[in-house]
Formats: C-alpha cells, structure tokens, sequence
C-alpha cells in the first residue's frame, strides 16, 4: 500500500505525539466526572464572542511590544516536543489528569469540565500567539507576584489571576473603570491605601497594587474560607457573592452557586484553572514566551527623593521615554511627585542605575516643579492632534487620514456608535501611551522621538521617505513622538505598484481617488505572521468566507505585512 507524503507526515506527528508525551491519547474519561456539575445541555459550552476575559487577552494584539519582535531562538519552539508550529490536541482524560497533578499541589481546587475545557481551547489553541505574549510578560511581573504572595501566605497559583483581568497589561482599563494589573476599582483601591489623583494612580503600580491584592486576598479568604469562593469575590464583590450563597440555600461552594452570579464571573473562575492549567503545561502544548524588552532582572527601582520628570530622566539618560512610560505607569502626567510619607520609586533599566546615581543631583535641579509641569503640558498639547470633521466626512476616511483606528477615536472621544457631525471637533491623537512603550530594540523597528521628521529617519535607516510611508501604511508625512516605525524591509514583503513618480499633482489626484474608492469600508492592517484565520478571531462579525469574497482572496492568496484588507462596511 502506498502513503502520500501528507498521510507520512501524519503519522510521523501522530507517533511523535505518543512517544513524547508517554501517554495514549486515546485513555477513555469516566463520563461521570468530566462533566462536573455541568447541565447536560452545556455539555458542548464556549465562551460568548463578548466574552471580558477574552476581550482583555485581545487587548495585547494591539500593543506594539509585540509588533515586529521575532521569538528568540532558544524559545521558539524548535528545541521542545514539537516540530514547530505544531498544535498538539489531547482527550479529556489528559487534562484531568494533569488538573489532579496541580490539585495535589495547590490549596485551590481545580476541575475539569466543558467551561474549564472552553477556556483551554481559547489558550492553548485558538489565542496561542496571544498566549505566548502573556508568557513573555510574565517574566516581568511573576517574580514579583510571586514574592508578594509567598510573604502573605497566599497560594503562589493566584498570580494568574492577573492574567484574567489584565492580560498582564499595567495600563489596563476595564469598561466599568478597573484599573491596572489587578484591576482595581476606585472605592477598592482607596480600601487599601491605593492612591488617585491628577499626578497618580496607584491602581497602575505594579508594586502597590500586588501589595494590596495580597491584602484582599487575605481579607476575602477569612470572609469565605474557600479559594474559588475568593476568586469569585474578588471579580464580582462578596456583595453579589454573599447574594448568590443565599439562593443557592446557603451553600458555600461556586459551582453550587454559579449560575446566580453575575455572567462574568460565572466564566471568571473556569477561565482561572484554564489558564493556570495552559501556563503550567505550555510545552505540552508547545507554547513558548514571546519575551518583552525587560525582564524581572533586567529592571533597577530608585527612591524619588524630588520632584521629577520621566521626560528629564530620558534626556538625561537617553532611554526612549516610551520605555520609562511602561515601566512606571502609576504617573498619568508623567512627572513624579515628592511624598516624603510615602515615597515613590523609579523604575529603570539596571543598565542605567549607576549613571543616574552619579548624576543625581543634575538630573534633580535640572528643572524647578513649576517648569516641569509647563514642560510637560506643553508637550501633551504638541502630542494631541484635533480634527473638524468637514461634511461628508466619516470616522473610517478620518482615521485613515490620520493612521489610526476608528475604535481608537471612539475610545479618545467617548463616542459608542459613529455618527459625527460637520464641525465637530475630534481628538485623533493623543499622548502616547504607555501601551506602546516596549517597542522591539531590533534594527528592524525605530521609537520616533520629538522633533524627528520621516526625511531624517529615512536618512539615519539609509531607506527612503517613500519607503517608510509603504512599510508603515502612512499616507501623508506625519508622525509622532512616540510611534513605532518599521524602518526596515518586511521579510516576504513585495512592493505593490505606486502611481507617485515625479508629479506630485498626479499623486494628490490618485490619493483623493482611492479615498472615493474606499470611503465606507472598514479597514484593517496585517501584522507579521497574520493569517486569515486569525483575522477573523479578532473579528467576531465577520466570516472566513466573507473575507474572502470582500478582498476577493483566493485559495492561496499571500498576506503581506502593511497590507490593508476589508474588514466589514461602516454603518
């Protein structure tokens, strides 16, 4: 019998598969225990598409840490179990018995069931590149997480929690207002000393925040004696707990409660095992961290003993202001205010601990309070951009215009739907946040700094003005401080035909042209290593088949990094 050389790869990943793991695949679960506490009509669960947990984890494809940042090598996946790009799948009776594993580890109880399996099918495959962002991060804040956890006595597994409500972003806002990595209300947050005014937001220190999440762990584990009734508490309040326990009859246990919870947090505690579960077995599943520009040990914290500027300290010190901006996302203004009571620390790069210790006094006095406020209000107003909307005009054309995202003027404006008028005034662009601060230190990106223009980029890159609008799908000469440019050729990338020679009359023409051409569509932009699969997961009101018929792809039509595909219509 002869075997095409697809059904030979099949086999040779199929044996690899039962090799590697020792394990069968193919161990038959007890039908009694895989549904735990799961109606029979929810045997087949998943996730609503306006699910908050993965919402928040969506939230990491639009930071630009990640953007252009290739794995490193020893990470990639290519020295682990796998042949790379491969997605192992395994049957129940596998995850069961890795959850017992952490059980008998952990004070908190894990189980498997459809909701927990949802969750892992999320993680491990239909978010993996997502997933592996969580992990690079994680090398920045679980040593921390970890430490402040062993100091209160708390289960080491609860740092995952942040996962859950952040995505590990410190800068992370929820729709109802929660704050930072831990995701603090305001009236929580003042519970536990946790600061907030114009200068300040301890919701968003990484420090500070871990401390009093320890503290409310504590206090809620002595309300509930019961880990999962804590989580529980901690997303929805022991308020709506406490609520819930009383129409269940008084049972303390969440699976007895959960469908009287609030629908957020009913999810919120299956998602918890699932991600504890795929992060601990990430090379089972042949998941590896997408590593950030700093880890744990790569970050020195200083004691603020004046006022001071993190614009100061990157003039000073020459570290991209982006970079101090995520690393110390407690201050909204980007000045860091004297509290003798309680002072506040600096984050740097430990590379630079030493030549800020010698030039303390420098970068102290280099500027009095009074300038440094000016300096910096005067500078968010360079970095804000207004647009009047003219008649005709839509959000899609006027955030093309200005190469931005519809979703990113609703979120400056406080708009929810897209009606605009003529004469309205719109922010379209603000002062960079700290979101977009880790841009990638390779060559092939570039952090544009005040004052920088295309033309002295381009130089500085030895690639043209020209080249850089392509590559960055810019379509006029603007930029800003803060932005993060591809300055170099995009691998696979081929250039498309421009109509933009030497007369400039003719390219205003075929730009005014192709806005006709495109005006009521709405846009997206195709990011390294996107396919049109994953495209379509960002994009719950959109099918594989109507993305294909809108930009009129073929079987193997390739995607291009900087290329603009239709994502739907506006209304």
């Amino acid at each position: 019998m002869r075997i095409s050389m697809s059904g030979k790869l099949f086999i040779q990943a199929f044996i690899t598969i039962l090799f590697v793991t020792g394990t069968t695949l193919f161990a038959f679960a007890d039908e009694n225990n895989t549904s735990n506490h799961v109606p029979p009509e929810e045997q087949q669960w998943e996730p609503a598409p306006d699910d908050p947990v993965i919402a928040m984890l969506d939230s990491l494809a639009l930071l630009t840490v990640f953007r252009n940042l290739e794995k490193r090598a020893d990470t990639a996946g290519h020295h682990g179990k796998f042949p790379h790009g491969f997605v192992p799948q395994y049957h129940d009776s596998i995850y069961m018995a890795r959850l017992d594993e952490l059980n008998a580890l952990s004070p908190i109880e894990f189980v498997f069931n459809p909701y927990v399996k949802a969750y892992i099918n999320v993680y491990a495959n239909r978010r993996r590149e997502l997933t592996e962002r969580v992990m690079g991060l994680a090398q920045l804040y679980f040593p921390l997480f970890e430490e402040q956890l062993d100091k209160h006595d708390l289960p080491l597994e609860l740092k995952y929690l942040a996962v859950i409500e952040s995505a590990l972003n410190p800068v992370a806002r929820s729709r109802v207002g929660a704050t930072g990595l831990w995701q603090f209300m305001y009236g929580t947050g003042k519970m536990y000393g946790l600061e907030v005014n114009s200068l300040v937001d301890d919701r968003s220190d990484i420090y500070r925040s871990t401390v009093a999440a320890c503290e409310h762990f504590v206090d809620l584990y002595k309300i509930y004696n019961d880990w999962n009734l804590v989580l529980s508490a901690y997303n929805a309040g022991p308020g709506n707990v406490n609520r819930a326990i009383r129409r269940a009859g008084g049972v303390r246990d969440f699976w007895a409660i959960r469908h009287f919870l609030p629908r957020e947090t009913q999810n919120y505690v299956p998602a918890f095992m699932a991600v504890t579960y795929v992060i601990e077995h990430a090379p089972d599943h042949n998941l590896y961290p997408n590593p950030p520009v700093y880890s744990h040990f790569d970050v020195d914290t200083l004691v603020v003993t004046q006022q001071l500027s993190l614009r100061t300290v990157s003039e000073f010190l020459d570290i991209p202001l982006d970079h101090l901006r995520y690393l110390n996302p407690t201050f909204r203004q980007n000045i860091i205010p004297h509290n003798p009571r309680s002072p506040y620390s600096l984050r740097i790069p430990r590379d630079y601990t030493g030549l800020f210790m010698a030039n303390a006094d420098t970068i102290y006095n280099h500027k009095t309070p009074e300038q440094i406020r000016q300096e910096e209000l005067a500078a968010q107003m360079r970095e804000t951009t207004v647009h009047v909307v003219r008649s005709g005009e839509v959000l899609g054309t006027i955030a093309r215009r200005y190469g931005t995202s519809v979703r990113e003027i609703q979120r400056l404006n406080n708009i929810r739907g897209t009606l605009i008028r003529p004469g309205q005034r719109l922010i379209v662009r603000a002062p960079a946040r700290p979101t977009t601060a880790l841009a990638s230190t390779d060559a092939n990106t570039h952090v544009v700094r005040r004052g920088e223009t295309l033309g002295v980029i381009a130089s500085r890159y030895r690639v043209s003005v020209d080249q850089l609008r392509l590559w960055n799908n810019i379509g006029g000469t603007t930029i800003y401080a803060g932005q993060n440019l591809i300055v170099r050729q995009p691998e696979n990338f081929s250039a498309q035909t421009q109509q933009e020679k030497n007369d400039p009359g003719q390219e205003e023409l075929a730009a005014e042209e192709e806005e006709e051409e495109t005006e009521g569509f709405i846009w997206y932009i195709v990011q390294q290593g996107d396919t049109l699969q994953d495209i379509v997961e960002k994009h719950d009101d959109i099918t594989l088949d109507d993305l294909k018929e809108l930009n009129d792809f073929g079987s193997s039509s390739p995607l291009i990094p900087g290329q603009r595909i239709i994502i739907g219509m506006e209304e």
